[in-house]
Formats: C-alpha cells, structure tokens, sequence
C-alpha cells in the first residue's frame, strides 16, 4: 500500500536517549522497560520492549534510540508504553534497534 507524504508526516518519529532500563517482570515475554529523554517539548517517555536478545542495561543507558511519539498509550504487562522504539528484526528473528549514527540533539524529528 502506497501512502502519501503528507500521510507519512502524521506519524511524529523523534530521536531519544535511554536513560534507564529494567527487566520487565510481569510480561510474558522477555521485554525490557527504558525510560527515554525526548528533550523539552517531549519529555521523558516510557516504552516496553522485547529487545533483550542484543539490549541490556549496560548497553543502553546513554543509547540514542529512534521511536514513534505519538501512538497511544498501551498497557504492557502493567508498564504504560508510552512509545514505540524502532528497530528491525534480523534473520534470527532478534530487535536490532535504529539508531542515529552519530549523537543529535534529543527529540529531533526524523523526516
């Protein structure tokens, strides 16, 4: 399905940076919680993620990360997800996170 520019601008995309990680306790697949700094207009935001396979506390924190902004709220084994973080699956079927190749102000827009 093809979409439009001005369709694909709806979506708010922005750059953060990972300011803390913890296990997921409650879900019932592997998943880290981070809590990630999208700068002033944004704020900080918290994202469950099944990303342990590459991802832990170690290397992460101070990790600039990619997410969508602006989907709602989700209740993920009673953590509120409050962003998407980006990232692709490989042949393994592991997260392999976006991320911008050189540290950027946090939460520019990515266009």
């Amino acid at each position: 399905m093809e979409i439009t520019y001005e369709y694909f601008r709806e979506v708010n995309i922005h750059v953060g940076t990972v300011l803390s990680v913890n296990n997921n306790e409650k879900a019932r697949q592997s998943a880290l919680v981070l809590e990630v700094d999208f700068g002033s207009e944004i704020g900080i935001k918290t994202s469950s993620a099944k990303i342990t396979h590459y991802y832990h506390q170690d290397n992460l924190i101070g990790k600039q990360i990619i997410a969508v902004c602006n989907f709602p709220t989700k209740n993920i084994a009673g953590i509120v997800s409050e962003v998407l973080i980006l990232g692709t699956v490989d042949a393994d079927g592991k997260v392999v996170l976006l991320h911008p190749s050189r540290k950027v102000e946090n939460g520019l827009e990515i266009y």
